[in-house]
């Protein structure tokens, strides 16, 4: 019973749904990344300052990633996420998206590793066919 509780407590904390919201009041770069293919939500976390790239920003707005194997640069995991890890197709991967609060997702055209985003912008990831996050940034 308690292996049980203690599996349940962990997917309740994988799926914890944070306000968008949230991202406006972030002075640094906010980030949100959308579990809605795992049954989870959309959570929201702020890169104090000003990180030196996507996957700074995501790491500094409290989230990890794991790469594919064999692919390095390529995001295949975010918060242990899908488990295991498949190689990505064009119906399931982490997209990547930029965006300014309030406004439009932009799909990324630079991988995150290489992208430098500026304060006050919003980084997005939704896992799925390249579909936005299901949030307005």
């Amino acid at each position: 019973m308690r292996r049980v509780l203690a599996v349940l407590a962990l997917l309740a904390s994988t799926f914890v749904v944070t306000s968008p919201a949230a991202a406006d009041a972030c002075s640094g770069v906010a980030v949100v990344v959308d579990f809605s293919a795992f049954g989870g939500g959309v959570q929201t976390g702020c890169a104090a300052g000003d990180p030196a790239s996507g996957l700074a920003a995501l790491t500094g707005a409290g989230f990890t990633y794991s790469f594919v194997p064999r692919q390095p640069g390529f995001v295949c995991r975010v918060n242990a996420l899908p488990n295991p890890c498949t190689a990505p197709t064009t119906s399931a991967y982490w997209s990547y998206w930029h965006g300014t609060p309030g406004g439009t997702w932009s799909y990324s055209t630079s991988g995150a590793g290489s992208h430098d985003p500026a304060p006050g912008t919003v980084e997005g990831w939704a896992f799925g066919p390249g579909t936005a996050p299901g949030a307005t940034p």
